[in-house]
């Protein structure tokens, strides 16, 4: 196609076609800074989302790290909870009203450690309570010491009572014992010999003597309950020796002291309380000729020894 100039006369057609190329490149410049321009863009913006995305990724593993620590310090402060609660159990009921509140913010912490979307703000307020339930359980740890110190006193002081108590109970049963063994007087001892027509006569030669009898009063006793006593006799020969037979049902008693010790015979009688008995009867037996020399009775009663009397035989 024809160009013309400004005074209308055509102009020659090659210096359009020089022009263009210069065009081409102006265009191609542009598209290259444009595109230079998008690659740095897109480069910064990806060197931005990754920086975003460590530093997101470095709050996650801090979250997670400060998870893991608040849950090992609520199970730390959860076991000390629990052992004093049940240390608190064996003691009062004073400490209930601090017991239910760490046991509700031991609720609540759980709660909040339990949701695995929890942020950082809600594990930070998670962690002011966990620190406030370490100072209340430091208190109430304090508060059962003092109660256990206290009760330790009591403790003392009722082992005492109970040591005084029981001695004194003792020493009541002691005397109630004591006052309750019966007491023989008016003791006499007959040597008996029995004629043939069945008649007794008393006498002092030894060998007419069939049956030692030995008799007794038993004095009124305001303290023994009434029933059946036994009363223990030891005869002693004139050689020291006790005397013994099966058919008399000699055998062994036990004496206050706790000594085993020989008896001759038992007598068992009948006794009303505040009421004497008069004249008990034993007669002694012998297996055999009695001996010269002097004999000695001695009577026993709750193992103690409660009345003696003594006969020479010629």
């Amino acid at each position: 196609m024809s160009q013309f100039n400004q005074s209308g006369q055509q102009m020659p057609e090659e210096n359009n076609n020089k022009s263009k190329p210069i065009i081409y490149w102006a265009i191609i410049g542009v598209l290259l800074v444009a595109c230079i321009a998008l690659f740095v863009s897109k480069n910064k913006m990806a060197e931005e989302n990754d920086a975003n995305s460590k530093r997101m990724q470095s709050q996650l593993d801090s979250v997670k790290t400060d998870r893991a620590t608040l849950q090992t310090d609520f199970d730390a402060a959860s076991a000390k909870i629990d052992q004093l609660v049940s240390q608190n159990a064996k003691l009062d009921s004073n400490l209930q009203k601090d017991q239910a509140e760490m046991l509700a913010m031991q609720q609540k912490i759980k709660s909040m450690l339990g949701n695995s979307k929890a942020t950082a703000a809600e594990l930070k307020k998670a962690r002011e309570m966990i620190n406030s339930l370490n100072d209340k359980t430091a208190k109430y740890e304090a508060r059962i010491a003092e109660l256990e110190k206290e009760n330790g006193v009591l403790t003392n002081k009722n082992t005492v009572l109970t040591k005084e108590r029981d001695s004194t109970v003792t020493q009541n049963i002691a005397i109630k014992r004591i006052g309750s063994v019966l007491h023989a007087s008016n003791i006499r001892l007959e040597p008996i010999h029995k004629k043939k027509n069945g008649k007794e006569k008393e006498t002092a030669r030894a060998k007419k003597v069939d049956v030692l009898r030995i008799k007794f009063d038993i004095d009124e006793n305001r303290i023994a309950e009434s029933g059946t006593k036994q009363i223990y006799l030891r005869m002693v020969a004139p050689d020291g020796t006790i005397l013994s037979s099966t058919t008399n049902g000699s055998g062994k008693l036990t004496t206050a002291k706790g000594d085993q010790i020989s008896f001759s015979i038992m007598k068992e009688i009948s006794l009303v309380k505040e009421m004497p008995v008069k004249d008990v009867v034993v007669d002694w037996n012998q297996e055999g000729d009695f001996a010269r020399g002097n004999y000695m009775i001695e009577i026993f009663s709750e193992g103690y020894k409660v009345g003696s009397g003594n006969v020479t035989l010629k």
